[in-house]
């Protein structure tokens, strides 16, 4: 049972991972294109829209699919409440946004504002739409056929993206991809799932899922709230211009590490679910998962701060090189962002809910400080401001998650400390040899220093014996057989 579990999960973080770094490199391809062709103000107003967005999304879910995940057993009838639950709330909330939309553009002076909020909030509708099946997949382990709709779903996304941008439509080119994805997203899960909303709608069903589930809301919303507020006030208080740049820094920032932590956390969440019982090997599964991941996303996040400039010189051009001092401190949020979500994941797993909130509350009194302190001063205040929160977020996460899993912080330290300190020393000789190459075209330096980090990476985890190397290689020997 336990090997089958094992090679379940494996498989699903194959797949998923997969398709996260397919999706990933044709995210970047399109963004690419898209960047080109518009102007950072468009993405600036983009931006303001993705907080209300976040938002109404983790209120549309209201922490059931969760729950549902988690859940021995679930029947027709919990499926058929949280649907109906899920597609009356999308709709309330559809036209409370869209009622106040012309307030948020006078509020901004950007008359836009109202016009793409009717458009761009139909991702609430079409969201409830497939939540159920993409939970009951989920469940399933069908991670193969979750990673080939996200991938297509992208693609045709990605070409409605560029279309719309050279037809110069402007922001409306970046509301047509996030909606295409959503609904081709929608449309592939209704077509390849065989559930059709049987069973019956259950108030009581809701109310017994309702403490846990609302518990996973309230701490959700917090963190939207606080991962997105900062661009409020930075399009507020500076220009829309600024927070293209801002924003597109911590677009291209999360791309890598939302394809990671998605592929992780959703394989994760339920193979954890179904060991919780078994302490010694949720212990080891938990401390594996975290130097693996650590293994992976320290030294491609530090690696994209070394090359930073040659990177978004080529791909970019001139007109994006203000973006890249904020992506430079805002890379640093890769770092430690992981980490906090395998430890979340924990808390999940293993606790009722009620320590989640606690813990929200004491991480966001810290966060409303630092970025009270940041915001009036400076943008780049603010890029550190985020850096310091997603710190503290992983320093109390951990702490909290080893109540629950026998093993402690000391643990954690020792097992990430090799990393940490290996990655360090990647980046030394990355930023050694940039001055040794400055003469040669910017597509062969850039060639140069990833090519030098990777092999220096690798040959010295070879060379040391770390044992996340270890790790992943018995990884991949299980998915080779």
């Amino acid at each position: 049972m336990a090997d089958r579990l094992r090679d379940k999960v494996a498989m699903g973080v194959a797949w998923s991972v997969a398709e996260k770094i397919g999706s990933m490199l044709l995210q970047v391809a399109v963004s690419i294109i898209v960047a080109r062709l518009l102007m950072p103000d468009d993405f600036g107003v983009m931006a303001i829209m993705t907080f209300f967005t976040a938002l109404a999304l983790v209120v549309v879910d209201s922490g059931f699919s969760q729950m549902l995940i988690r859940k021995n057993a679930p029947t027709a009838d919990d499926y058929k409440s949280v649907f109906v639950f899920n597609v009356a709330v999308s709709i309330v909330l559809y036209v409370v946004l869209t009622l106040t939309a012309p307030i948020v553009a006078r509020f901004y002076g950007r008359d836009v504002i109202a016009r793409i909020a009717p458009v761009l909030f139909l991702l609430l509708p079409v969201n409830a739409f497939c939540v159920i099946q993409n939970t009951i997949f989920t469940r399933r382990f069908r991670f193969d056929l979750l990673s080939k709709i996200n991938f297509a779903s992208s693609c045709i996304a990605g070409v409605i993206a560029i279309a719309m941008a050279l037809a110069g439509m402007g922001v409306w080119a970046l509301v047509g991809q996030r909606l295409g994805t959503m609904a081709a997203k929608a449309a592939l899960l209704w077509l390849c799932s065989d559930w059709r909303a049987d069973g019956a709608f259950s108030g009581a069903t809701l109310r017994d899922m309702s403490p846990f589930s609302f518990r996973l809301m309230f701490t959700d919303i917090i963190s939207a709230v606080y991962n997105n507020v900062a661009q409020l006030f930075i399009g507020k208080m500076y220009s829309t211009d600024t927070l293209g740049f801002f924003n597109q820094a911590q677009k291209l920032k999360e791309l890598p590490v939302s394809s990671a932590m998605q592929s992780v956390q959703s394989v994760t969440y339920p193979a954890l679910s179904n060991i919780k019982d078994d302490a010694a090997k949720f212990a080891d599964s938990y401390r594996r998962v975290m130097m693996v991941t650590a293994f992976v996303m320290f030294p491609a996040m530090v690696g994209m701060i070394a090359v930073a400039d040659d990177m978004f010189s080529l791909l970019l051009g001139e007109r994006w090189m203000p973006t890249v001092p904020y992506f430079r401190i805002l890379s640093l949020c890769g770092v430690f962002y992981p980490l906090s979500m395998i430890a979340y994941n924990i808390l999940k797993v293993k606790s009722d809910g009620s320590i989640i909130i606690r813990l929200e509350v004491v991480k966001k009194m810290i966060t409303t400080v630092i970025l009270a302190v940041t915001i009036p001063y400076s943008v780049t205040a603010v890029a550190w401001g985020l850096v310091a929160t997603t710190a503290v977020e992983a320093a109390v996460n951990i702490a909290a998650s080893t109540r629950f899993a026998r093993i402690g912080v000391f643990a954690i330290l020792r097992t990430l400390a090799p990393i940490a300190l290996l990655t360090a020393a990647m980046y030394l000789v990355v930023t050694g040899i940039a001055p040794c190459i400055a003469g040669l075209h910017i597509l062969a330096r850039l060639a140069i220093e990833i090519a030098a980090g990777a092999a220096f990476y690798l040959l010295a985890a070879l060379l040391f014996r770390m044992e996340a190397l270890r790790e992943m290689k018995e990884v991949v020997v299980r998915l080779r057989k």
